[in-house]
């Protein structure tokens, strides 16, 4: 590993950490760790002239580190199993709805707008996890490219965002809060859902697989009724 990959790398740990650090202090979207973090980095690479691809050997190992980092969220899920259990019928109604929603408003709003019937395809896989996304995208006609980085922008903005829109519909409810996060906003929402609690990070961590899986079933579906 040379030396600009390990500058790559600890830019991103240490830049991501000060956010969560000043999220304590200062609590607002603009603040949330994963936004401001991102944006810091950005910035940092522009002014050091790092290119993408020189940053890439940094991103490929940082991405293979979220595999362990997805199954650590068993623990907190683990402990809060009773409370899942109890609330089974909320939980697998609310991925349901969540889904099938996020999947015709983006359908919708793209032929609201008329866009191309490549981007109607492609935005209607931005609530789900990047992997799934990207081989789900293909049967539909998107791009994965595109795919990709709608995915990216709406687990940012979720993860922003949607704790404060949460808070202005009144919705406090911790099982209630991880599952609207986690299903709109995957696994970068699921980062800022733990840090509002183990309950709703381990409730996000739920949503976001099995919308994940809905999505893959449902979408093909639904958007042939659409098109």
């Amino acid at each position: 590993m040379d030396g600009l990959t390990l500058f790559n790398i600890f830019i991103t740990i240490f830049f991501y950490l000060a956010a969560r650090i000043l999220y304590r202090y200062v609590s607002n979207p603009f603040t949330t760790p994963v936004l401001l973090a991102t944006i810091v980095v950005l910035l940092v690479l522009n002014a050091t002239d790092i290119s993408y691809v020189e940053y890439t050997p940094a991103k490929e190992l940082l991405t293979y580190l979220l595999g362990p980092a997805t199954v650590a969220l068993a623990v907190p899920l683990y402990k809060n199993r009773f409370v899942l259990k109890e609330k089974a019928i909320q939980v697998v109604v609310g991925i349901t709805i969540g889904s099938l929603v996020t999947i015709c408003s983006s359908i919708w709003i793209s032929k609201l707008l008329n866009l191309s019937e490549m981007i109607q395809a492609t935005s209607a896989v931005k609530a789900v996890t990047t992997p799934v996304a990207i081989e789900v995208v293909t049967i539909i006609g998107g791009d994965p490219s595109l795919a990709a980085v709608f995915v990216i922008s709406a687990g940012i903005f979720g993860a922003a965002f949607g704790p404060l829109c949460l808070t202005l519909c009144k919705i406090h409810d911790p099982v209630s809060r991880g599952l609207g996060i986690g299903t709109v906003s995957h696994g970068i929402g699921t980062s800022q859902a733990v840090v509002e609690g183990k309950l709703q990070g381990a409730v996000s961590s739920v949503a976001m697989g099995a919308a994940a899986v809905l999505t893959s079933i449902f979408l093909p579906l639904i958007y042939n009724i659409f098109k």
